[in-house]
């Protein structure tokens, strides 16, 4: 499938019409859901009619956006009015919206054909997309394998092509970690540069939208179209909001001011030998570009993961709170009394992860425990946060692996929940300080399934971040290789 720019060109020449770029996407989705299981709901008859929209403005001469008319997938934790939202989770498995989110609401307004929801971990809580209360989602590289996740739908959809891009939500690194896994470009914008309003929330202090798409500049398109304050978020930040693709420059200038340092903490133990070697080499291209690279510390680099699963689980137990039986989602009609009927209700609605980190969380904030947990967690996100602030007066961008490794096997960690945690190493200290992160796919296994680069920014320099992404795509071939289904 064409890029964001190219299908616009193709729509405003009449070359094609956005009802044949829909159903070409509906009919991939159709081919190949049987075995990716990327979409929980394909809204067809709703993208058919966007798409008519389009064309009917086209026809009357009306100027369309950049993008009107093009298939999108929107992670099924984003409210969508009268379209279902479940969360991967059983225990809103009948739930429809009465409003929009803002950031769907936004893309509508762009003419977006929104051509289904994806699947994710349930509530968004897990790294390989085996979470979710209805289905196991595949990665296309090899289907025997997870896509990452929790937005492993997203990202398994932009890689197999059933959609051009796609949304996701990251609170440890559920974008970044699943589009490294799946060969796709995935950005993590600052800490409310994109609005939360009617995102459902996992941890308030963490979630945050953003972007998958094939190129960069396809993510940067995207990322322009959903960021920007909304009055409905109270941590919605009020800046102006560049034109991220029209900063995009096929290289570094001049040659020399481009400061980027290595994260010495993010090599060695538990890095795969595959991926150290793909990330070295990728850091070795973006010297030939021109880029100064330094080593740089991060000391607390490593306490993001324990941080996190503090952090992250507390503010669940308190979110999830609301899921009671009583305003919205299932039922039990096995209950002979309120408390009864909360009891079972959860326990019937919630999966094995949610009640494990509702677990936690609730421990962690009790009464005896808060000091010795939760508020000591916040005093680490707080020196992972200094840390970043050190090395950024150092350097003007940061680099590491995505993902300690490649795709494992369905099933290879489902047991092991502190393995599976590990998966978001390199990742979560990026939403503990709020920065903006991306990954870029930087090359293969011996296996052939790619591998991540992250690049992390300073807060609210996404243009810049995107600048070197894009500056280090232009320079490879990764971006082109395409899984074969």
């Amino acid at each position: 499938m064409a890029s964001i720019r190219e299908l616009h060109k193709q729509l405003v020449r009449k070359e094609r019409t956005a009802v044949e770029i829909t159903t070409e996407a509906l009919e991939r989705i159709q081919a190949l859901e049987p075995k990716l299981h990327s979409f929980l709901h394909v809204t067809a008859d709703y993208a058919l009619e966007t798409a008519r929209q389009v064309d009917d403005k086209i026809a009357a001469g009306e100027t369309i956006g950049l993008l009107a008319g093009i298939p999108v997938g929107i992670k099924d934790n984003m409210c969508t009015q009268g379209i279902p939202t479940t969360c991967g989770s059983r225990i809103l498995e009948n739930f429809v919206p009465p409003y929009e989110s803002s950031v769907t609401q936004k893309l509508k307004t762009a003419g977006v054909v929104m051509v289904g929801k994806t699947n994710l971990d349930e509530f968004a809580m897990g790294s390989s997309t085996e979470n979710s209360g209805y289905q196991v989602t595949a990665n296309p590289w090899d289907t025997s394998r997870v896509p990452g996740g929790s937005s492993g739908g997203s990202a398994a959809a932009v890689a197999a092509e059933e959609c051009v891009v796609a949304l996701g939500s990251d609170t440890g690194g559920s974008i970044r970690q699943p589009a490294s896994l799946c060969g796709v470009v995935g950005m993590k914008p600052t800490y409310g540069l994109v609005s939360r309003y009617g995102l459902v929330a996992y941890a308030s202090s963490l979630d945050q939208i953003g972007p998958f798409a094939r190129t960069v500049e396809d993510a940067a398109i995207l990322l322009g179209a959903i960021a920007g304050y909304d009055p409905k978020d109270s941590t919605s930040l009020n800046v102006e909001i560049p034109n991220y693709w029209k900063l995009l420059q096929p290289n570094f200038a001049p040659r020399g001011r481009l400061r980027i340092g290595v994260i010495k903490e993010t090599f060695g133990g538990g890095l795969d030998s595959e991926v150290e070697e793909k990330v070295k080499t990728a850091i070795e291209m973006l010297q030939y570009l021109g880029a100064e690279i330094q080593i740089v510390s991060c000391p607390t680099f490593g306490y993001g993961l324990p941080a996190y699963y503090i952090i992250a689980p507390s503010e669940a137990s308190a979110n999830l709170a609301r899921y009671d039986a009583v305003k919205y989602g299932i039922r039990t009609e096995k209950a002979d009394n309120l408390v009864s009927m909360y009891k079972a209700t959860r326990a019937q609605g919630f999966g094995t992860e949610v009640k494990r980190r509702i677990m936690l969380g609730t421990y962690a904030l009790s009464a005896g425990y808060y000091d010795a947990y939760y508020l000591k967690a916040q005093k680490v996100r707080t020196l992972i946060k200094q840390d970043f602030e050190a090395a950024f007066e150092k350097v003007d961008v940061l680099v590491c692996p995505t993902s300690p490794t490649t795709a494992f096997k369905a099933g290879e960690k489902t047991d092991d929940p502190l393995s599976m945690y590990l998966s978001d190493l390199m990742t979560i200290p990026v939403n503990l300080a709020g920065l903006p992160a991306i990954s870029v796919p930087c090359g293969f296994d011996s296996q052939k399934l790619p591998i991540g680069l992250q690049l992390i920014g300073k807060a609210l320099r996404e243009d810049l971040l995107l600048q070197v992404a894009h500056a280090y795509e232009q320079a490879t071939e990764w971006h082109f290789t395409t899984p074969k289904l």
